[in-house]
């Protein structure tokens, strides 16, 4: 039995023999050709220096120089003595101070201090009580007074934020009148809020000094906490810090003869 000759592989193969006559090939891997050389570039030409360069370099050297220059020539000079400062020294009265001059001189004090309880008329005999408002002359607060008008909240600001002092009051009951009478008293300072109180009325004066006036109602009004008619007057007037303050309160229209009575009589009071 006869076996085929096995074919020689590809990698076993010797390599071909070129033919007669051709150029021999180089037997290692080709070499990289090299590039055309390129075109040179063009010389640069130097550059010229900027005129802004220059003008900076030349502040800056100038300003060193300068500096330089006048420290040199500052250092140099004899130092030169500060003017003496000028300062007004405080003056004493020669003599002794006269407790007079200087009480003159002083801001006066209120024309009217102490217990403005005391200034209050008393309530006539054979009144009473006018529900829980105090029948003795005694203090109230802000508050209270404010509670006697119809805008309580109101009332109450205005007076806190208008130098409001101190206040007293006095109510009695007689017959079918109620009265209520008020000295309410501001700051020193604040005397104009004082006669802000007496104005934007129309009043008849009740005595010929007084600086305020009265008037009577001709038409009923009504109480807050009830439909029960009355017919109201008062008087008001201002002296210095002080403002008094007379309500009168009837079933029928209040006779002005009342109302003026009880004003001058606590006019009086006050003077």
């Amino acid at each position: 039995m006869t076996t085929d000759p096995v074919a020689p592989s590809p990698v076993d193969a010797p390599p071909p023999t070129p033919p007669a006559g051709a150029p021999e090939l180089p037997s290692g891997p080709p070499e990289a050709t090299p590039a055309a050389p390129s075109e040179a570039p063009p010389a640069r030409t130097p550059r010229r220096p900027r005129p802004v360069l220059l003008l900076v370099s030349g502040l800056v050297l100038g300003t060193v120089a300068g500096g330089g220059a006048g420290y040199a020539i500052q250092a140099n000079r004899p130092p030169t003595p500060l003017p003496p400062i000028q300062v007004a020294l405080p003056s004493y009265p020669a003599g002794a101070l006269d407790p007079a001059v200087a009480a003159a001189a002083a801001p006066s004090p209120l024309a009217i201090d102490g217990d403005l309880r005391k200034l209050l008329i008393a309530a006539p005999s054979g009144s009473t009580a006018w529900g829980d408002y105090p029948d003795t002359p005694s203090w109230i607060t802000a508050g209270e007074l404010a509670e006697h008008d119809g805008m309580t909240a109101a009332v109450f600001k205005q007076l806190n934020t208008h130098g409001f002092r101190r206040a007293v009051e006095i109510d009695w009951k007689q017959g079918d009148l109620k009265v209520r009478i008020s000295l309410i008293q501001y700051t020193a300072d604040r005397a104009a809020e004082a006669g802000a109180r007496t104005l934007g009325r129309s009043l008849e004066l009740f005595a010929p000094e007084a600086n305020g006036g009265y008037q009577v109602d001709s038409r009923a009004s009504y109480w807050a906490e009830t439909t029960e008619p009355y017919y109201g007057a008062d008087a008001v007037a201002q002296r210095g810090t002080v403002v008094m303050e007379v309500k009168v309160f009837g079933t029928r229209p209040v006779s002005p003869e009342v109302v003026k009575d009880l004003a001058k009589r606590q006019w009086e009071r006050l003077a």
